[in-house]
């Protein structure tokens, strides 16, 4: 199933306390952002990357396409002050339709497997995202005490990337700028709309690198994988 996907990456990471976009900073020698576009790069089913940077960055990403051969990037828009913003302004750049995803570019460890069945469920139901069940006990609290426990078996952890027919997010992005509404991600703008948003399972490796401990995860999750792709060569 063939699909764009806009990636967001306009973001100052100041709970990763870097001092600079936390996209640029290396993971195992190579900046955080190349990991995840690579990705897409490698993904035969991806037609293109669009970009939403801040325009301080745009020089160093620009360098970063070019010495790590990312040839997908259409190219950068310039990214507003919330995420959903820079969203929308790639959002604006598409003039097809078809599938779009949009993945936070601070997720480098999205499997391929995942994305492609995440395409497939949005191209048959019109939205579909990515998600993980709820290990943690669950409980509602106000003002420092606990109101209830949260039935846990029907809660889910919800990831990124997140899939739509280009046409249904346009519409869900129309609505909430007139009616400045600030969502919490790209389906609850849809879920406004009245649409059914179905959830696709992945897998608790794929994490949004936020603070300074997650590039810890991150090493160890690289760690991981790399011996499990000696285990399957041995």
């Amino acid at each position: 199933m063939a699909y764009q996907v806009i990636l967001p990456a306009a973001g100052l990471g100041k709970r990763m306390r870097a001092g600079k976009n936390k996209l640029l900073l290396e993971l195992n020698g190579m900046p955080v952002l190349v990991h995840t576009l690579r990705v897409f790069e490698e993904d035969e089913a991806c037609t293109g990357i669009i970009l939403a940077t801040h325009p301080q960055d745009d020089r160093e990403i620009t360098g970063l396409l070019k010495k790590y051969r990312i040839l997908k990037v259409l190219n950068l828009v310039p990214g507003g002050d919330e995420r959903q913003h820079s969203i929308y302004n790639a959002l604006r750049t598409v003039k097809t339709d078809g599938i779009i995803l949009v993945h936070d570019a601070a997720r480098p460890f999205i499997r391929k497997g995942h994305i492609h069945r995440l395409a497939q469920k949005a191209d048959e139901t019109g939205a579909a995202i990515i998600g993980v069940p709820a290990k943690d006990t669950m409980k509602k609290v106000k003002d420092g005490v606990v109101v209830e426990t949260v039935e846990r078996a029907s809660l889910w952890a919800v990831q990124t990337p997140q899939a739509f027919r280009i046409s249904i997010l346009k519409k869900a992005y129309e609505r909430a700028d007139q009616e400045h509404f600030l969502g919490t991600d790209d389906a609850s703008l849809v879920e406004r709309l009245g649409y059914p948003v179905s959830i696709v399972e992945g897998d608790y490796d794929n994490i949004k690198l936020t603070t300074p401990e997650d590039l810890y995860f991150a090493e160890a999750i690289l760690e991981k994988r790399k011996r499990l792709e000696q285990g399957r060569q041995a």
